[in-house]
């Protein structure tokens, strides 16, 4: 049985805990934990439930299921704290979730699979493409944060405008990478699929997931995602203020380890199977979910909900989302990595977590 198997079951324990904990006010900090790990195993059925539909779905229609719901858990907390008014968290999990997909997970994945296989190819065209994607994004997303900085001072609502146009770009390119990876150059996307189980001995029967079941599961996960997320985020401030954690220590570190668990699992199972090309996509792919689609559906949900959501960052989080942009870049163009790179990106995440926790923020 697979790491990411044992995962989805196991964990499962924590959701009626957590229940428990909430209701039978068993403390805020237990609340938090039992319905922060409750969220994991949920994560990964939602992951799961979305790529058994895009196995019956087809390739095309898959991959857009994929691409469009492949950050789901992230995006459905981050609503939930939005309306809640946490707004600063919310902005804090939008860079942190691109830095730890970028370091933590391209990290653990590189140093095991490299440990194991000495060094790793993957194709450099689809990294670049990916890299140069995510360079615009990150450099739009951040745009607004350098305008108040490099100016004598903007009005609140100029940088609610410019947030807004930011949005609609983003949207914009998120559509058009779309449109390349799944039309016009869908082949330099082809790197496999998710192995989900363990492939059953001297067996040649295909595997054929009943589309309605995991549609089924894909409603439940996604409702009970909502619901956990609800009871986590209504404890967050009060639990990590306890734990002498600031919001942006939160939102930057333990938000994207909570929301993004499915996405670890599978970029490091596939790389320890020596399947580098997934492993890559899943990590990069992933932060620019965020930060083309994700980061302007929260700008404009802000709006609509009457919450001051703006692409305003701190200046330190420009500092960090530019060094895991950069560093990522740089190891992937050559198509090639190993456990040494991996390391480095690891001891990255490591230092820029150090100094996050340490932000006075």
């Amino acid at each position: 049985m697979s790491i990411r198997k044992i995962l989805s079951i196991g964990l499962l324990i924590f959701i009626p805990i957590s229940i428990a904990a909430e209701y039978l006010h068993w403390g805020t900090l237990t609340v938090f934990i039992t319905s922060g790990i409750a969220i994991v195993p949920l994560a990964i059925w939602l992951s799961t439930a979305t790529e058994e539909v895009a196995v019956v779905a087809g390739s095309s229609i898959g991959a857009l299921l994929n691409a469009v719901f492949g950050n789901a858990t992230e995006l459905i907390i981050a609503l939930v704290a939005l309306r809640a008014g946490l707004v600063d968290i919310v902005k804090a999990s939008i860079t942190g979730t691109i830095i730890s997909n970028l370091l933590l997970v391209m990290g653990l994945s590189m140093t095991l699979g490299g440990i194991r296989y000495k060094e790793q190819e993957f194709q450099p065209i689809v990294a670049r493409v990916n890299g140069s994607s995510m360079t615009l994004a990150v450099t739009a997303i951040l745009l607004p944060t350098m305008v108040i900085y490099t100016s004598n001072g903007v009005d609140n609502q100029a940088i609610r405008n410019l947030s807004i146009t930011v949005a609609v770009v983003l949207i914009v390119v998120y559509a058009l990478t779309l449109l390349f990876s799944l039309k016009t150059h869908s082949y330099l996307y082809e790197v496999g699929l998710v192995e989900l189980e363990e492939e059953a001995p001297n067996t040649s029967i295909p595997h054929k997931p009943n589309l309605f079941l995991w549609i089924g599961v894909l409603l439940a996960a996604t409702v009970a995602v909502a619901f956990e997320s609800e009871i986590f985020v209504g404890v967050v401030e009060e639990a990590t203020k306890g734990l002498g954690l600031t919001p942006l220590f939160t939102g930057v570190i333990l938000l994207p380890l909570v929301g993004g668990a499915a996405e670890y699992v599978t970029a490091v199972s596939v790389a320890i199977k020596n399947n580098m090309d997934l492993s890559v996509s899943v990590a990069m792919g992933s932060s620019l979910l965020v930060a083309l689609l994700v980061a302007p559906i929260l700008v404009l949900v802000g709006v609509a909900i009457a919450q001051p959501m703006d692409l305003n960052f701190n200046p330190f989080e420009v500092v960090a989302v530019a060094v895991a942009v950069a560093l990522a870049n740089l190891i992937s163009l050559d198509g090639r990595s190993n456990w040494l790179e991996g390391t480095l990106l690891l001891a990255t995440y490591v230092v820029l977590g150090a100094a996050f926790y340490f932000h006075p923020a």
